[in-house]
C-alpha cells in the first residue's frame, strides 16, 4: 500500500500542480486560462493548438489528458523513488527538485519539440519555468502527504 500511496499522491500532486500553475500563469499574462492546456495537444495538432483558447474536446480534452498524464508519470516516478526509503521532508523537496530538473531537461532540451509540453506556444519562458515549478511543488506536497501517513502507521 505504501508504494501505491506515494506514487498516487506524488502523481496527482504533480498533475494538479502543473495544470493549475499554467492556467493561473496564462491569466496573469493576460491570456486565456485554457491556452496552455490546449497547446499541450500540439503533439497531435501542431502549433495551431497554441491558438486555441476555447474549451473543446479536440484541444482541451487532448491537452488536458496530456498534461495530467505527464504529471502522473513524473510524479509517479518520484513517488516510486521515495517509497523505497524513508525520506526526510528535506529529502522529498530535494528529490522533487531533481525530478523537475530532469523533466525540464527532457521536455525542453532532449526530446523533439513536438513532444514538449507545448506551453511555450502560449506562455513566456518565465511562465514555462514556473509551470514546471508548479509540477514540482505539487509532487513534493504529495510526497509530504504520503510521508505524513507513514508517521501515522508507526
Amino acid at each position: 500500500m505504501r508504494q501505491t500511496r506515494y506514487m498516487l499522491l506524488c502523481g496527482a500532486g504533480a498533475a494538479l500542480g502543473s495544470v493549475a500553475a499554467i492556467m493561473v500563469l496564462a491569466k496573469a499574462e493576460g491570456r486565456p486560462a485554457l491556452g496552455p492546456v490546449n497547446a499541450s495537444s500540439h503533439w497531435l495538432w501542431g502549433d495551431e493548438a497554441g491558438r486555441s483558447s476555447e474549451a473543446d474536446l479536440t484541444h482541451t480534452g487532448i491537452g488536458g489528458a496530456t498534461n495530467i498524464g505527464a504529471g502522473l508519470m513524473w510524479g509517479g516516478l518520484l513517488g516510486a523513488h521515495l517509497q523505497r526509503r524513508r525520506p526526510s521532508p528535506t529529502g522529498i523537496v530535494r528529490d522533487g527538485m531533481v525530478m523537475g530538473a530532469i523533466a525540464a531537461l527532457l521536455d525542453y532540451g532532449l526530446l523533439p519539440r513536438r513532444l514538449s509540453p507545448g506551453w511555450e506556444l502560449v506562455l513566456s519562458g518565465r511562465s514555462v519555468v514556473l509551470g514546471m515549478a508548479g509540477m514540482v511543488a505539487g509532487a513534493v506536497l504529495g510526497g509530504l502527504a504520503a510521508r505524513a501517513t507513514d508517521d501515522e502507521e508507526e
